[in-house]
């Protein structure tokens, strides 16, 4: 009794067909190769915040810093939890010194665009957003004064805390010190 071997898939398809499913795998992979070493290693890294007028942008920078310069001026180091409501007014009438330099930055920033065109129509909305973020110091500066209590700053959310948009915009266009100040943590 002779016992064959039950026909395999291989058995039953044309070789033709074999070498056209390895030519198309084997492509694939080779497009996958190809997809992913662009991406990670050739793809343009521009962020989409980023505009083209660089001078702008170093102009931006030493303005900003000029301005932190100022803001620093107005450190205050004495601790709340002791003071009472006297103190807790006190620093809001620094934080209102702090914001109106960063107000007078936003301005003299607005007061010549960048050159390029991407520039002149998203450095507007930074300082749009930048005015919100003003205007919530103002408030909190304001419930300060109203309870005498030491609360917590909150700021307007856009997906992320404004803030945070305001300075990753910085960042990609290279301008750290035109970010939000940090100094109203707790």
């Amino acid at each position: 009794m002779s016992h064959t071997a039950p026909p395999t898939a291989d058995d039953t398809v044309p070789a033709w067909r074999r070498r056209l499913a390895r030519s198309a795998v084997g492509a694939f992979l080779v497009g996958m190769i190809v997809l992913w070493t662009y991406v990670l290693f050739l793809s343009p890294r521009e962020g989409v915040n980023r505009f083209e007028d660089r001078q702008w942008a170093e102009r931006a920078e030493s303005i900003c810093a000029d301005y932190a310069d100022d803001r620093s001026l107005l450190a205050d180091y004495r601790r709340l939890d002791s003071g009472g409501s006297e103190l807790i007014r006190e620093r809001a009438d620094i934080i209102d010194r702090a914001t109106d330099i960063v107000d007078a930055m936003v301005d003299e920033l607005e007061a010549d665009l960048p050159a390029d065109a991407k520039g002149q129509a998203i450095v507007p909305m930074w300082i749009d957003e930048y005015r919100i973020y003003i205007d919530d110091r103002r408030r909190y500066t304001d419930e300060l004064r109203t309870t005498g209590e030491n609360l917590p700053f909150y700021e307007t959310m856009s997906e992320v805390p404004i803030s945070e948009r305001l300075a990753t915009f910085a960042a990609d266009n290279e301008m750290a010190t035109c970010s939000p100040p940090l100094d109203l943590g707790m």
